[in-house]
């Protein structure tokens, strides 16, 4: 068990946590949910004693330990992944590298063999003996293939160091595990196979994450960060959403009950106080009237944007054509052959982990990279707007957000393209911004500013939800559902994926598989059936060595 007694931390006058109280038990996993700037990860970092509070205290249940996601990438670049991961478990690391150190001793003594024995003892008892394969077990689990387990971690990709800290984070079976955003960077594979193990997992969890299919999948526990408060609520975030919203429905029809009898009691007042023989009536009345309270309502502190495609010209039937298809990209064949024809009412989602071959693809039917072999035909009536996964190059300028977006605008008129930043909470002197400082999360919104006001029929969006909150997300998507148009898109959100596409495409060693279905029609195969019963294995055969 963790909990957070009288917990408030100030930056300058600002309170972020105000003396919050709130309890962590086993056997839960609590999401931990607010809007941008409201502090989870700052919470967590509490928690997990990598800060410390302004006052209050962080009391953990003596003898437990706690493990939580690495954020620092390049950390763990000298050692093995195999290592990297069993650091996971401090302790158990410390030990190996000691036995190693004993054994390797050329005057070994009689007490460095009671010390070894000692260590050995220890070792077992902490199962040991199976820490390669349980750090193997998980890094396959996560994608991460056998031959890259004995590489140096400075090796790896971003998306494998991802995977790595990931592996590091649920080794050995922790009583307390904290995980700030762990499906970022997370093909939607490891993703599900993360939501098994951690469905199976019986102890503490607390995360953060910005996908709500994960959090409704995994979560038993809501926790809502709002207005320097942290609210608890028993469910997953759709029964938190449902229930703060009934909440705030039943304090207004309170408040209005409570204000018909004001209003009554006013009126009884008015009109008798002055009368002798009413006026002990009118006296009550007003007593009455002193106890009444009108409850507090505040808003969220959550803000919504306005996420809205109006495609300038209707599109065709003759959408893309594509034929044999082939890139190399660092010499590996990305994409190979590939060919398929997309329909005036496609939505296609691109999933699997295959990163660099569907940012490929989107970069060359943009127009922005050459294919080795093949074509692609857009139709008469397309025009697209492209949303890049790496975005650097756009905003690399002086540019301020209003001259940068009017660049994108048939209408040359402030107020006119001001509108849109509105409709993506830039507001007043927020368009005055030079676009090189801004964060990812308000370059993203930006991107979406420029492809409303370009006005396509056609949306390529690559990996588009990273680095936007909950509430864009959920703009966002309600925007792609009811666009007219067509949308090419890749996503490692769950829902966003299975509310937009109503076709899937994949890349397997450059080979393309096409179905016209829904993602989650398409995760129940017998593949992705064994990834989720790998990851329940793995949990259940760690609690029992517990034991």
């Amino acid at each position: 068990m963790i909990s957070a007694n009288n917990v408030t931390l100030r930056i300058g006058k600002k309170a972020l946590f105000e003396d919050v109280n709130i309890k962590f038990t086993e056997g839960n996993c609590y999401g931990l949910i607010g809007a941008n700037g409201a502090g989870k990860s700052t919470f967590l970092k509490i928690l997990s004693g990598q800060l410390e509070p302004t006052k209050g205290e962080v009391v953990i249940t003596p003898g437990q330990r706690l493990s939580f996601l690495q954020q620092d990438h390049f950390k763990y670049d000298e050692y093995p992944v195999l290592d990297t991961v069993i650091m996971g478990n401090a302790r158990l690391y410390e030990i190996m590298k000691e036995k190693e150190a004993l054994y390797a001793k050329e005057d070994f003594t009689d007490e460095d063999g009671i010390k070894a024995s000692e260590l050995e003892g220890e070792f077992a008892t902490m199962n040991g003996w199976e820490a390669e394969s349980d750090a193997a077990t998980l890094l396959n689990g996560l994608g991460i293939d056998t031959d890259l387990h004995y590489k140096q971690m400075s090796e790896l990709r971003g998306s494998e160091k991802v995977k790595v800290l990931l592996a590091q984070a649920l080794f050995g079976n922790p009583d307390i595990l904290l995980l700030d955003e762990p499906t970022n960077h997370l093909d939607l594979d490891a993703i599900a196979w993360l939501e098994e193990f951690l469905i199976n997992f019986e102890n503490t969890v607390i995360v953060v994450s910005h996908d709500r299919y994960f959090l409704n999948k995994v979560c038993t526990h809501t926790a809502d960060i709002d207005y320097a408060k942290i609210q608890l609520y028993a469910g997953n975030y759709d029964f938190w959403y449902e229930s703060s919203q009934l909440l705030v429905k039943q304090m207004k029809e309170a408040n209005k009950k409570k204000e018909e009898k004001i209003k009554e009691l006013q009126d009884f007042i008015q009109r008798f106080s002055a009368n002798a023989s009413k006026s002990k009536q009118a006296t009550s009345r007003k007593k009455a009237l002193e106890k009444i309270e009108l409850d507090e309502i505040k808003p969220s502190s959550r803000k919504y944007p306005y996420i809205d495609f109006r495609p300038n010209r209707e599109i065709g039937n003759e959408v893309l054509t594509v034929e044999g298809l082939s890139k190399t990209v660092d010499g590996v064949k990305v994409l190979d052959n590939i060919s398929f024809i997309v329909g005036r009412e496609d939505k296609i989602a691109f999933v699997g982990s295959n990163e660099i071959a569907k940012t490929t693809l989107f970069k060359i039917l943009a127009g922005e990279m050459e294919p080795d072999e093949g074509t692609y035909k857009w139709g008469i009536t397309t025009t697209n707007a492209y949303f890049p996964k790496d975005n650097t190059k756009d905003f690399d300028c002086d540019d301020t957000i209003v001259d940068w977006l009017t660049q994108y605008s048939e209408i040359k008129d402030a107020p006119y393209v001001r509108g849109f930043l509105g409709r993506m909470l830039f507001a007043g002197d927020d368009g005055l911004k030079k676009v090189k400082v801004l964060s990812g999360g308000e370059k993203v919104r930006v991107m979406l500013s420029k492809m409303m006001i370009i006005g396509a029929n056609v949306l390529i969006l690559d990996e588009p939800t990273n680095h936007l909150d909950m509430e864009s997300i959920t703009a966002l998507n309600n925007g792609l559902i009811k666009f007219p148009g067509v949308v090419l898109f890749a996503s490692h959100d769950h829902q966003f994926v299975q509310t937009t596409a109503n076709r899937i495409m994949e890349i397997v060693n450059g080979q393309l598989i096409d179905k016209i279905t829904t993602y989650d029609e398409y995760l129940e195969s017998d593949e992705m059936a064994r990834k989720r019963q790998s990851a329940a294995e793995y949990t259940a055969e760690n609690e029992d060595g517990e034991e």
